[in-house]
């Protein structure tokens, strides 16, 4: 897999993982600890992407 083929793929599961962080909150009694746990992903992807930019 290329570089560029992996940071499509990273950036595709950051914005599926943003979908699944809004919806769930939306619902009436949102599970609080899942939120954090997509959000540390989210972050972490976030994270990796920005080291491949700069090396």
């Amino acid at each position: 897999m290329t570089q560029d083929a992996r940071d499509d793929a990273l950036r595709a599961k950051h914005l599926n993982i943003e979908t699944i962080i809004v919806q769930e909150e939306r619902r009436p009694l949102p599970d609080y600890a899942f939120v954090h746990e997509l959000k540390r992903q989210k972050l972490k992807i976030k994270d990796e992407l920005q080291r491949h930019a700069v090396g």
